[in-house]
């Protein structure tokens, strides 16, 4: 029967588009570039690859960096069949059936099989559980590759079964190399008429592909493209057309996954370490990334009574301001808001001593039973209360010099203490002086406190 569709004859059909990522895809070791804590020379991966040998292995690293050719070339080099799926198009039926395929790969041609699965922190835990008795049986060589962490997204059996090896997003040197690589020899790229290349364009792309391979070589084979319908006799490529083929850089950030936690943690992590220039650079990665800045904005001020506390009363103050100001304004002119409040939590005395006195506050509270709360501190709002004797001999503070006597206010059971030991930096200090004036059993005088 003959196809109407398909009419022109087989030596006429245009070839199947192969993305220039596909055709410089390594297919040795030597080729694989920015794994050289695994690849290297005496690694012992390469040693072991060297040998043949292979066992079940998770690849974590960012997208681009080579996880997928990498478990095809550990295919080749272990003489294995290579069985590939994604964990977003495939589920348990296409896992039996490959398998299967492996079992029968296995028994009747004595070849062992690698499965690999791209993206398998996709897989739910039902999923993830239908290979373990294929790899503890030999059936199949499981490569998962993943850009989450596998603590978090691989069931703890089945990471007892496999060696997690990371692989690091490949620095602006490595993929100029590729980039290279790629110029000088794939024909297609190179084809007639030649593009003409300015050595800071090709630098301009490994600068901004952050990383990822994929992303590098696909722009370079647009820029070509776009080059040749610009100037179809001499065509030039330059930064203004990379920048305009890449139109943004390529963040790496994902909002669910972990990156979102580390690019916070950075930050929070460089407020604390009083940078304010880190600090509002990891706040644009966030905010440029697509990050909810009203996520942000909770850990800033959280920030502002964790980290600062009394050493600069003002800052939580600043803080609810700048999220009444996001509210108002809305993205993006708030952000120069949340700039504003980077900077000011970055330069502001660090005090810890509120956080550490909630934490020593419930300690005492859980470990401490519940006592009553002492009659003279007791509300008497009712004549039965009163004479239960309520509030009998509270004495009110304000009718004493200086608004302040000497009270028990702790309940019987509960030493006085000091949870809240204020530190000499900033507008703590005045703090800490007061309070050593009126409870100095509690603060010595060299500003070491008791509890």
């Amino acid at each position: 029967m003959t196809d109407l569709f398909d009419t022109a004859p087989p030596d006429e059909r245009q070839p199947v588009f192969q993305p220039l990522a596909d055709r410089m895809r390594p297919v040795s070791l030597e080729r694989i570039r920015g794994q050289d804590h695994l690849l290297g020379e005496g690694k012992p991966l390469r040693t072991l690859l060297g040998a043949g040998k292979c066992s079940s292995m998770i690849f974590w690293g960012p997208p681009g960096c080579g996880k997928t050719t990498l478990a095809r070339v550990i295919a080749r080099l272990a003489d294995a069949e290579f069985i590939p799926l994604s964990a977003v198009t495939s589920g348990v039926k296409e896992l039996k059936e490959a398998c299967e395929r492996a079992r029968v790969s296995r028994t009747h041609h004595g070849r062992n099989t690698i499965l690999f699965i791209d993206e398998i922190h996709r897989y739910n835990k039902g999923q993830q559980d239908a290979l373990l008795p294929h790899i503890e049986s030999g059936t199949v060589i499981l490569i998962g590759a993943t850009t989450e962490n596998p603590s978090f997204e691989i069931v703890s059996a089945l990471l007892s079964r496999c060696q997690v090896l990371v692989l690091n997003p490949l620095t602006p040197e490595s993929v100029r190399t590729l980039l290279d690589d790629a110029v000088g020899g794939d024909p297609q790229l190179t084809r007639e008429p030649r593009p003409a290349w300015e050595p800071e364009a090709l630098d301009r792309i490994a600068a901004l592909a952050a990383g990822d391979a994929r992303i590098a070589l696909n722009v370079l084979e647009t820029c070509c493209e776009v080059a040749r319908q610009h100037d179809p006799y001499h065509p030039r490529i330059d930064q203004a057309l990379v920048g305009e083929v890449f139109q943004n850089k390529a963040l790496r950030y994902d909002k669910g996954g972990e990156e979102h936690y580390n690019l916070i943690s950075a930050l929070h992590k460089s407020l604390r370490g009083s940078d304010p220039d880190a600090g509002l650079y990891w706040l644009y990665r966030m905010l440029e990334g697509g990050e909810n800045p009203r996520f942000i904005l909770r850990r800033m001020i959280r920030f502002a009574s964790e980290d600062i506390g009394m050493a600069d009363p003002f800052a939580l103050t600043l803080a609810m301001s700048a999220a009444q100001a996001f509210e108002y304004l809305g993205p993006p002119e708030a952000h120069l808001a949340l700039a504003h409040l980077a900077v000011y939590l970055a330069a502001a005395p660090k005090s810890n001593a509120l956080y550490m006195a909630e934490k020593r506050v419930i300690d005492q509270v859980r470990a401490g039973g519940e006592p009553g709360v002492p009659l003279h501190l007791r509300n008497a709002p009712t004549r039965l209360m009163k004479n239960l004797d309520y509030g009998k001999e509270y004495r009110y503070p304000h009718d004493f010099p200086g608004g302040f006597l000497r009270e028990t206010y702790f309940p019987e059971g509960v030493p006085a203490q000091a949870f809240y030991r204020p530190k000499p930096i900033g507008r703590e200090k005045a703090t800490l002086d007061r309070l050593k004036t009126l409870w100095p059993e509690r603060y010595r005088p060299d500003g070491e406190d008791r509890g």
